[in-house]
């Protein structure tokens, strides 16, 4: 009797464990890709932050052409990355409420199967197939067995009992937490739908933008102001870069000079179409002359900008008249500049990048033909020929 007791005992406490550690490695892996998600939200978070602070910097300027044109391209950012958020949220939720709804139905039928098990035990042992006290003392030989079996049957009461409350507590969390995502659901779908309303409010962006472009490329008035402020623009790049170049970047010994790759460099973009060359350009119907110190290349179907040489990120920031702007130190005062980028960077300031490496993705704003990626050469301060650096074409 008391070996079976016991053996029932152990049986039934093994049980439970595998139960309960099979929940929790499911458990894990889904909270994992929760995870996840909440991670890409507080990136996201971030990020919106950052734009923001930067639409008010934007507005808190003298007003311009270009300043006007930058507060559409930054809200263009921001409404896009509101949307990005809601859908995140929205993957997020739904990920949960998928786990739930998988857990209840598991666990229903793991506390089938334990109940069924410890009621076929407890009968076995049991000449009525109910525990009566008065029957388990009567068929106890003596005292030491009797308080041998009471510790048994304690520490079996003890599990079972914890066991089922875990469960139930388990399965009201489950429900609690299911109608709590059922309500954040809504609520989401309450968020897409203003996301919607922000995609109209982006097209409507979008529609201000080009019109201004026109505005610029039709009126001769427009456009000589607007070529005051690209030269403002272009002094405070070079300002910028005077900066960088004052500052110790460490770089690799063993690093390739960049004018030994004079000519051929490859290019930034997989398209090697110019829309905007390098030096002095005439206006078709205004006649104006205007310096342009890079090139601008359509991005046609890959838009992935790569570096040119291997380097160290000087600057990945927004830039007012270059949008999201990403400058390379190549060492002996060589620098590569890339402008017109989105917001989403591949690449951070001091990051040490190789030729050929992903630094981010052409943006939709910054240009004043269409999306196209800016793209300069400085050996110290001065602009050179990137036609000339890089590989035929």
């Amino acid at each position: 009797m008391r070996n079976f007791f016991l053996n029932a005992v152990l049986s039934i406490l093994f049980f439970i464990l595998f139960i309960t550690s099979s929940f929790s490695v499911q458990s894990a892996s889904s909270q994992q890709n929760v995870s996840d998600y909440e991670k890409k939200l507080i990136e996201i978070s971030e990020q919106l932050t950052d734009i923001r602070k930067k639409i008010s910097k934007e507005e808190q300027k003298k007003s311009s052409i270009l300043s006007r044109l930058n507060r559409i391209g930054l809200n263009k950012t921001l409404i896009k990355k509101e949307m990005s958020f809601y859908n995140t949220q929205l993957k997020k939720s739904d990920l949960e409420l998928s786990s739930i709804q998988k857990k209840i139905p598991d666990l229903r039928e793991k506390l089938d199967k334990k109940k069924a098990s410890i009621e076929k035990i407890l009968v076995t042992m049991y000449k009525f197939g109910k525990f009566n006290t008065f029957d388990f003392l009567f068929q106890v030989n003596d005292i030491g067995g009797l308080i041998s079996e009471s510790k048994n049957l304690t520490l079996l009461a003890q599990y079972e009992d914890n066991f089922i409350k875990d469960y139930i507590s388990t399965l009201e969390e489950l429900q609690e937490a299911e109608g709590d995502l059922d309500k954040k659901k809504q609520e989401i779908s309450q968020l897409i739908k203003k996301a919607k309303e922000k995609r109209e409010e982006y097209d409507h962006q979008e529609t201000r933008y080009k019109t201004l472009i026109g505005e610029i490329d039709r009126n001769k008035e427009t456009h000589l102001k607007t070529l005051e402020e690209l030269k403002d623009r272009a002094e405070q790049l070079q300002n910028l870069i005077k900066k960088l170049q004052r500052e110790e970047i460490s770089l690799p010994k063993t690093l390739v000079p960049l004018y030994e790759k004079k000519g051929k460099l490859p290019w930034p973009l997989s398209s090697r179409k110019i829309i905007t060359r390098f030096g002095t350009s005439r206006h078709p119907r205004f006649n104006t002359v205007t310096q342009n110190n890079g090139v601008e290349i359509s991005p046609q179907k890959d838009a992935v900008v790569k570096a040119i040489h291997d380097g160290r990120v000087a600057y990945a920031d927004y830039t007012s008249g270059y949008g999201f702007m990403v400058i390379i130190d190549h060492g002996l005062s060589y620098f590569s500049i890339y402008g017109h980028l989105s917001s989403e960077f591949m690449v951070e300031k001091g990051d040490f990048v190789n030729v050929g490496q992903s630094i981010g993705v052409v943006g939709d704003f910054g240009s004043l033909k269409a999306d196209t990626l800016y793209f300069e050469i400085r050996y110290k301060t001065e602009p050179v020929n990137p036609l000339q650096w890089l590989e035929g074409r």
